[in-house]
């Protein structure tokens, strides 16, 4: 009996020290766990939205953020229907030539762009990836919102088609402060509706697109005149491969 007493601390000591791992783990299986269900949540959440944006008009992050902020937003969204052939073949030509045979990510450009010896000095961004960093995520550069867009691409071109991903990208794209969508910059700049744009106005307003703020289609300087010329050569290259997206 007395033996019994004298061991029962020492046997106490060695449950607890052999309790101790088993709560770390119970803890963080809690934790992995809680991570796994926001996770899939958050999944579900995305899809939901992807699928449910493929039938209502569209609003940007940067839109968002302005509207949040309590700063004017100029955009009047419209079908692809009422947007004109020139424009909808201009951004192809201008942004992604080979936006009608890839499926979201043109593994081509994005892999000379990763092989390049000097470094990644030019964006391998596609327009369903542009669309995808428009809707979903922040404005700005990042290894991460890279790496958020590829999945996100190939996800809404399997999803919308092609068709609704210009449809998308033409009414959320920003052509001025405030300015989104390409209903309202054809108005602005052109004092008519997006229908009715010619080839040299779509020219003009896709070349803009890469710097909007600065580059204004209603008063080209040299360098967007450039770029837009160089936009209408490629337009003439583009042939049928830039018809994917016109609508019927």
């Amino acid at each position: 009996m007395t033996q019994d007493i004298a061991d029962e601390p020492v046997d106490r000591q060695g449950r607890a020290g052999q309790g101790g791992p088993g709560v770390l783990g119970r803890v963080l299986g809690q934790g992995f766990r809680l991570a796994f269900r926001l996770a899939f949540w958050l999944l579900l959440a995305l899809a939901a939205l992807i699928a449910l944006y493929r039938f209502i008009p569209v609003p940007s992050t940067l839109m968002l953020g302005r509207w949040l902020t309590l700063r004017p937003v100029e955009r009047e969204w419209v079908p692809l229907e009422q947007i004109s052939p020139h424009l909808i073949r201009a951004v192809i030509a201008a942004e992604d030539q080979r936006f009608c045979s890839h499926r979201g990510i043109d593994w081509i450009e994005l892999n000379a762009v990763l092989e390049d010896e000097d470094g990644p000095s030019r964006g391998a961004s596609t327009l369903t990836m542009q669309t995808a960093k428009n809707v979903f995520l922040w404005p700005g550069r990042s290894y991460l919102r890279k790496g958020l867009e590829i999945p996100l691409a190939m996800a809404i071109d399997l999803a919308w088609g092609k068709p609704r991903v210009v449809e998308v990208y033409l009414n959320v794209a920003e052509w001025g402060e405030g300015l989104f969508g390409a209903e309202a910059a054809a108005q602005r700049y052109f004092r008519k509706p997006a229908a009715k744009l010619s080839p040299a106005e779509a020219a003009r307003l896709a070349a803009a697109l890469p710097n909007p703020l600065l580059r204004n289609p209603g008063r080209p300087n040299r360098a967007l005149q450039s770029a837009a010329g160089r936009t209408l050569r490629r337009l003439g290259q583009l042939g049928p491969l830039g018809d994917c997206a016109l609508p019927g």
